[in-house]
C-alpha cells in the first residue's frame, strides 16, 4: 500500500516482471542483474525512485527506461558501466538525481545529459574519465550538485575547457580537491584546479578538435588539385589564344 518495492539481496539476475502498477519506489540493490533490457519497466508509469546500485550491470538497452516519465530519481551506481548512449536517458524528461559514480564509464558524450534538462543532482565521482567536454553541463540549467573526484583526469589542452567551467562554478561542486590529475605523469595526484590559466598558455586558443583535422586533410589535396586544374585550363587558353592570333596575322 506505500508504494515502495524492496528487493534487495534476492540474487536476481533480471528485473522481475510482476513488480506492482502502482509502485513509486522500487529498489533491486545488491543483486546479479548485468543487462536492462527494452522495456524492463513497462508497467511503472507511477515509479518516481528507481534504484539499482550494487548490481553486475554492463549495459542498459535505449529502451530499457521507456514508460518511466515519472521518475526523479536513478541510481546505477557501484556498476560496471562503461558506455551510455544518447537514447539512454530520453525516457526520463523529469529526472532530479542522477547517480552513476563507481562505474567505469571512459567517456560520457554532451548527448547522453542533454535530455535531462531538469536535473539537479549528478553523481560521476570514481569512473574512468579522462577527459569530459565542458558542453555536457550546458545543457543542465538545474545543475546544483556535482562530483567528479576520483576519476584518472588528463590534464592536458583538452581538459583547459572543463576546468574553465568548473572554476565559474565550483559551488556546484563537491569534494573540488579529491579531483586529481592522473596524467601526465609529472602532475600526478596535482588538483586539477590548482592547475591554474597559466598553465594553458601553450595551448592554442581554439584548439583543434579530430574533425578540424579531418577537414584539413580533405581541403589541402583537394586544393593542390584544384590549383593544377586552373593552370592546366590557364595554360591551354593561352597557348590558344597564341595560336588564333598567329592565325590572323599569317592570313
Amino acid at each position: 500500500s506505500s508504494g515502495e518495492v524492496d528487493c534487495r539481496y534476492l540474487a536476481l539476475r533480471s528485473v522481475p516482471e510482476n513488480l506492482p502498477a502502482n509502485a513509486s519506489a522500487v529498489s533491486l540493490g545488491y543483486n546479479h542483474i548485468a543487462a536492462l533490457k527494452a522495456h524492463s519497466f513497462r508497467s511503472q508509469p507511477a515509479l518516481q525512485t528507481l534504484s539499482l546500485h550494487r548490481n553486475v550491470l554492463v549495459s542498459i538497452h535505449s529502451q530499457a527506461l521507456a514508460g518511466l516519465g515519472a521518475l526523479r530519481e536513478l541510481d546505477l551506481s557501484n556498476n560496471y558501466l562503461t558506455v551510455l548512449t544518447a537514447e539512454t536517458f530520453l525516457p526520463l524528461p523529469g529526472l532530479v538525481t542522477l547517480n552513476m559514480g563507481a562505474n567505469k564509464l571512459g567517456q560520457l558524450p554532451p548527448e547522453v545529459l542533454k535530455a535531462l534538462p531538469g536535473l539537479q543532482e549528478l553523481f560521476l565521482h570514481s569512473n574512468a574519465l579522462r577527459s569530459l567536454h565542458a558542453s555536457s553541463f550546458l545543457n543542465l540549467p538545474a545543475l546544483r550538485s556535482l562530483t567528479l573526484q576520483d576519476n584518472p583526469w588528463a590534464c592536458t589542452c583538452e581538459i583547459q575547457p572543463l576546468v574553465l567551467w568548473i572554476m565559474g562554478n565550483r559551488d556546484k561542486i563537491q569534494e573540488e580537491s579529491l579531483i586529481l590529475c592522473r596524467f601526465p605523469e609529472h602532475l600526478n595526484q596535482y588538483p586539477l584546479l590548482a592547475i591554474g590559466n597559466e598553465s594553458f598558455s601553450h595551448c592554442q586558443d581554439s584548439l583543434l578538435y579530430p574533425q578540424d583535422y579531418a577537414f584539413f586533410l580533405l581541403i589541402g589535396p583537394a586544393s593542390f588539385l584544384a590549383s593544377i586544374l586552373i593552370c592546366l585550363l590557364v595554360g591551354s587558353l593561352t597557348v590558344a589564344y597564341n595560336h588564333l592570333r598567329k592565325e590572323l596575322s599569317n592570313r
